[in-house]
């Protein structure tokens, strides 16, 4: 029997992988093929989706992207031996794209059943969580703390000091809590990973339990991934009834229960408390802080909270150890992360690298530029909050201080491609407009200021007194930065300054009615 692979997230999905996979099935009964098909996850190559891959002796074999009418060629030209064809890549391993990544965190993503327990263990799951329920629980958070994992939603907060906090506690109770709002635009690895190695995901918050001392964990999951909710649903199920959750997980006198909780979509549920307050079933709004939720989180209870691909780190640090971990990036930014390039780029995808790698390497060696064959003029690196990149800093080394000297940050790692066209100002203003759209109202410095960030940038674009709307936004912007209860309000003034300093010729454009004047003269 030949093993093909055809994915199943999302990705996938949204340019017809079950069709694909259906034609396959129809085409290998026809002729009378011995095929078993495996949905698999992605491997993030999102550019030749579906990517369909199969088994031979030499390795898996990728062909992509395949649509359904493609599959007769394929059956013709002998893609189940491997053979060559117009779609074929060869190796999936030999892909330039994929073969230079530092694959940890997505080491099993696109190569197995995301839903086959047997298939993770086989591909080295669940070696961490055993280790994990032989140590002791501090043993546990001084190895994390050794790895320097630091907090992978965008903060950077080591992840040590959070477990440790949750740890040195006495509580009746404690809880972790993941992340998994993912709203950020051009960001979809936390999506891709809940979707391709649930168990992962599973694993690591496992062992965040045994160290912190839970019983209980919530992902909370944004309603716009419906796919990732039911695996993560389904996969939770597995996971119980093997005993990798539950009461006294794998005859260990430790227990942990694990529930998906669907988020309305609000951006601010990114934030922490706001996530915390929407699990617990009122609307999500941001908390003062202190208290920490790693004191005071969830039900008033210590909480560890992290991100997907933080916790989806810990199943190898506790496998492979802090120290091997650690030997990975730079400076202070230790480890991999998943760079996500989205936007006017031509090869739009996942790409693992350690920190160190360049936003100029990532556009140029990994996306290949513009889908429109036209220069790029700007990034945004980090999400609507961050900075908008300019050529002149392509060079700078993804590590949370060198972007922190540029006033950028590196954020969840989602980046998003501009080429020349691209109107700065209108840029400026759509991160004003997206943070008066999704304050949730508590500060007056986000839910005013934004709103009158709108209408200054407005006026900035109309040639309205503009040196003076110049000098207003730059107050109002250190306004919002200082004030702010949280990073939404906070953290908008990142992408309009960046705008501003780094385009400035774009903020002094003649206005739509200087045009229209000109052109009647």
């Amino acid at each position: 029997m030949i093993t093909v692979y055809v994915p199943r997230d999302a990705a996938a999905l949204s340019v017809g992988a079950d069709n694909v996979a259906a034609a396959i099935e129809a085409e290998a009964k026809k002729l009378k093929q011995d095929v078993k098909i495996v949905r698999n996850g992605s491997r993030g190559m999102l550019f030749l989706e579906p990517l369909v891959e199969v088994e031979t002796s030499k390795g898996r074999v990728a062909y992509g992207p395949v649509t359904p009418a493609d599959v007769a060629d394929l059956f013709k030209s002998g893609f189940l031996q491997g053979k060559n064809h117009k779609l074929g890549h060869g190796l999936t391993e030999e892909i330039a794209y994929f073969k230079n990544q530092e694959r940890l965190t997505f080491a099993r993503c696109g190569i197995t059943d995301p839903l086959s327990i047997e298939d993770y263990v086989k591909h080295g799951g669940f070696q961490g969580l055993k280790k994990a329920i032989a140590m002791k629980p501090i043993d546990i958070v001084t190895e994390v703390t050794t790895s320097g994992l630091r907090g992978r939603g965008g903060a950077g907060f080591p992840t040590g000091i959070k477990w440790k906090t949750v740890h040195d506690i006495a509580a009746d109770q404690k809880y972790v809590a993941c992340n998994a709002d993912e709203g950020d635009s051009g960001t979809f690895a936390d999506r891709m990973l809940m979707e391709g190695d649930p168990y992962c995901l599973i694993e690591g918050m496992t062992i965040a339990a045994i160290a912190g001392g839970a019983n209980k964990g919530y992902i909370y999951i944004r309603s716009e991934y419906p796919h990732a909710i039911a695996v993560m649903k389904e996969a939770i199920e597995i996971a119980r009834k093997a005993n990798w959750l539950g009461d006294n997980i794998q005859g260990s006198k430790y227990s942990f229960n694990l529930y998906v909780r669907r988020g309305a979509g609000a951006y601010i549920c990114g934030e922490e408390t706001s996530m915390l307050e929407s699990i617990e079933g009122k609307r999500g709004i941001v908390r003062y802080k202190p208290p920490i939720p790693a004191i005071e989180g969830l039900f008033g209870k210590p909480t560890i909270i992290n991100n997907v691909m933080s916790f989806a780190a810990v199943p190898i640090i506790l496998d492979k150890g802090g120290e091997f971990y650690k030997n990975y990036g730079v400076g202070r930014s230790r480890g991999t992360l998943a760079f996500q390039i989205a936007g006017n780029v031509k090869r739009g995808g996942l790409v693992e690298k350690a920190f160190g790698v360049t936003t100029r390497q990532l556009i140029q060696d990994w996306g290949g530029g513009t889908a429109s064959g036209r220069p790029v003029r700007a990034v945004q690196v980090g999400g609507p909050l961050g900075a908008y990149l300019p050529e002149s800093k392509f060079d700078v080394p993804m590590d949370y201080e060198e972007f922190l000297k540029v006033d950028a940050m590196v954020g969840h790692g989602g980046l998003v491609v501009f080429d020349d066209t691209v109107d700065m100002a209108k840029m400026a203003r759509f991160a004003m407009e997206f943070c008066a759209i999704e304050s949730c109202g508590k500060c007056t410095p986000c839910r005013i200021g934004s709103t009158r960030g709108v209408e200054v940038i407005d006026k900035i674009i109309a040639g309205d007194n503009r040196a003076k709307n110049m000098e207003l936004l730059e107050d109002l912007c250190v306004t919002m930065t200082d004030g702010s209860l949280c990073a939404l309000g906070g953290l908008t003034p990142m992408p309009v300054l960046s705008a501003v300093k780094g385009f400035p010729g774009d903020f002094q454009r003649p206005s739509p009615d200087d045009r229209l004047a000109d052109a009647a003269e």
